[in-house]
C-alpha cells in the first residue's frame, strides 16, 4: 500500500494550470460557436460576434491562471491535511 503524503507546489500549480487551460479551450469554442450562430439566426453580425470569438483567447488564459492559483493553493492546504492524516492510500502494483 502506497502512500501520497506530499503534493509540490509548483507541480500542482502547472497540473492545474494545463488543465484548466483545456477546460478554457473547450468553453471558449462553445461559447464562439454558439454566439456566432445565434448571431447569424437573428441575422445581426456585429461587436458580439468579435467578442465571442475573442472567448477563443480569453477564457483558456483567464481559466489556465485561475487554474495556477487554484494549484498553488490545493498542495500546502493538501500537505497540511495530509501530515495530520497520513495522506492517500493507493494500491499500485508496478509494471514489469
Amino acid at each position: 500500500m502506497a502512500k501520497l503524503k506530499r503534493i509540490g507546489v509548483i507541480f500542482s500549480a502547472k497540473l492545474f494550470g494545463i488543465l484548466m487551460a483545456i477546460a478554457g479551450m473547450i468553453a471558449g469554442v462553445l461559447y464562439s460557436v454558439g454566439g456566432f450562430l445565434y448571431e447569424l439566426f437573428t441575422g445581426t453580425l456585429n461587436s458580439g460576434t468579435i467578442l465571442a470569438f475573442g472567448a477563443l483567447i480569453g477564457m483558456p488564459l483567464i481559466f489556465a491562471a485561475t487554474g495556477v492559483i487554484g494549484g498553488a493553493i490545493f498542495a500546502p492546504i493538501y500537505n497540511l491535511i495530509a501530515r495530520k492524516t497520513g495522506g492517500i492510500q493507493a494500491d499500485l502494483e508496478l509494471a514489469e
